[in-house]
């Protein structure tokens, strides 16, 4: 006789099967049961302070882990984490949605269901713009194949799927699962051949060849790969700020994060003046791009990225990234790396503090990265918190988190929560300026309860930084929070007030040995100090906002 199991039973096993260990959410009436659920499996839930929170948090969580999961209650709940599902569809990230739905049965009997909008199915069709799969499991029979569709569409896209369980079905028998299988898509086999060769050849060529890494290394679990490829080529490599920390950033082949006229000169002129420019795994954005002010040449580049590879005005389609990465390390004479590359030292980064100084967004990052280790993971909000910390130095590959294209305000404290659950051995330091942190800083709150240890820096500029360079305005301020006594309101962690350099000496000092709690450090700046690249950003953004004539 065939097994069986129920149709919350069957998520529940399939979540574990591939690799989820902790789901964040906050319950609701109609998917208590489903809780109930969770509760009794293997599966940790991490309740949050509100489902934005819960997004963010699993968000954060996919990107270490390669999947994660939010489970919300209907419309009130699914709709406080849109933003964040949008965010992680724009930035390609495996999230899945699980929310709970008025059952089956009380549709008919009652149709002004409270939490309903219009329809049954308006949460499901309005989700349905932000993944790649929407399911609402409404039939037993149907429900196995369902669910095993969305997960196998958010494993193979890396974006996130919703799945919707009406109250009454959680607890309904359906089919066990069989077997996981994922069937590699293969590329075609001409197409593929065709490709590898017009791009070595044109590699072979060129003089000044350069690598430009992106988002999508993370996602599809190739920064080995392509480790692998640079040292083979001995090209140098840059990388698009969504796809900072694709590899260890203390290689003597990679240059720092390329943002067109936003980001480091030298790191500018070497991609720009490049006569072969090998983009993988990037879709380019406005920010990767510095607002338009690139200089890229398209007949001297080759773009691959998981949907199609593009070489000069050429188009190739129905080939896997993967497979191209391993064509070309076969197609192209080792190299090794250049004489300039193996005559870079990296040096151990020294910053010597003046203690009466006061503490600006430049120093405040030089100072962080001479304390960085392999032990930690970086975690950025938008704004400032941002851009200065694009030149940190990340040792080891995808420990560099941000919404460095959705630009997001509030993601930087949830996602620490997330990706500190996946991943306990790693301490998240975290830049969020004071505008986000009012958005979502209450979950502390739930990093308390979970016994979490980040390092939490506050750029408290008293308003929103990347909006003043853009178009000022008394709109642009935000009342002046204590940060430094969360701990007093949340009975646990340990704050710092920063003014001077050397106030932020001990504060790093002190948050760093206090491993027991979280500690947050209340950064004072100007509000006018920023660092470069958010001025340069600020007045590309402000000349396309007209003021009204007077």
């Amino acid at each position: 006789m065939p097994q069986r199991t129920t149709v919350g039973g069957y998520l529940i096993q399939r979540l574990g099967e591939l690799g989820v260990k902790h789901v964040f959410g906050v319950p609701g009436d109609y998917v208590l049961g489903f809780y109930d659920q969770l509760v009794a499996s293997p599966l940790e839930v991490i309740g949050t302070c509100t489902e934005l929170g819960a997004g963010f948090a699993a968000d954060a969580y996919a990107r270490v882990n390669g999947l994660g999961a939010v489970c919300i209650t209907y419309c009130v709940g699914g709709f406080n984490a849109l933003n964040a599902v949008a965010g992680a569809y724009a930035e390609k990230s495996p999230l899945i949605i699980i929310s709970g739905a008025p059952g089956m049965g009380e549709r008919e009997r009652s149709p002004f269901l409270h939490h309903k909008v219009r329809d049954f199915n308006t949460q499901r069709l309005i989700f349905e713009r932000v993944t790649v799969a929407a399911v609402a499991l409404e039939n037993a029979d149907d429900a196995p194949a369902q669910i095993d569709y969305a997960l196998d569409a958010c494993l193979r896209q890396k974006r996130p799927v919703y799945i919707e369980i009406p109250r009454d079905m959680t607890t309904v028998p359906c089919a066990a699962p069989k077997p996981w299988k994922t069937d590699r898509v293969k590329s075609d086999a001409a197409a593929l051949k065709e490709a590898v060769h017009e791009a070595a050849e044109m590699l072979r060529k060129a003089k000044r060849p350069v690598i430009m890494g992106g988002v999508e290394i993370h996602r599809f679990g190739l920064q080995n790969l392509l480790v692998k490829l640079v040292e083979h080529s001995g090209m140098p490599i840059a990388s698009t700020l969504l796809g900072k920390s694709m590899m260890e950033e203390d290689h003597p082949q990679y240059i720092g994060v390329y943002e067109g006229a936003m980001g480091r000169d030298d790191v500018r002129k070497i991609v720009e003046r490049a006569d072969c420019l090998m983009i993988l795994g990037t879709f380019l954005t406005d920010i990767d791009l510095g607002i338009f002010t690139a200089k890229l040449d398209p007949a001297k580049t080759i773009n691959a990225s998981a949907e199609r590879i593009a070489i000069k005005r050429h188009v190739y389609e129905d080939i896997q990234l993967k497979d191209f990465m391993e064509g070309l390390i076969g197609a192209l004479p080792k190299k090794g790396r250049s004489p300039k590359a193996r005559a870079k030292k990296q040096k151990e980064i020294v910053f010597k503090s003046k203690p009466n100084n006061p503490t600006t967004v430049r120093r405040l990052f030089e100072r962080v990265d001479a304390m960085l280790s392999d032990d930690h993971i970086v975690i950025c909000d938008i704004g400032d918190s941002l851009f200065g910390a694009a030149d940190l130095t990340i040792r080891k590959h995808t420990e560099f988190l941000s919404p460095a294209y959705y630009t997001s305000m509030g993601f930087a404290v949830p996602a620490a929560l997330g990706a500190h659950m996946n991943k306990r051995k790693l301490r998240p330091v975290v830049f969020v300026g004071d505008g986000a942190f009012q958005m979502t800083g209450q979950e502390l709150s739930t990093i308390v309860r979970n016994s979490l240890n980040p390092i939490v820096i506050v750029l408290n500029n008293k308003g929103y930084s990347t909006e003043r360079f853009i178009d000022d305005g008394p709109y642009n301020d935000v009342l002046n929070w204590h940060y430094h006594r969360m701990p007093e309101l949340l009975g646990a962690g340990m704050g710092f007030e920063v003014r001077t350099e050397g106030e932020l000496d001990a504060a790093l000092n002190h948050a760093t040995e206090n491993v027991k709690s979280y500690s947050i450090i209340n950064v004072h700046l100007d509000p006018y100090d920023s660092s470069r690249a958010m001025e340069r950003l600020g007045q590309r953004l402000g000349k396309s906002i007209k003021k009204p004539k007077a």
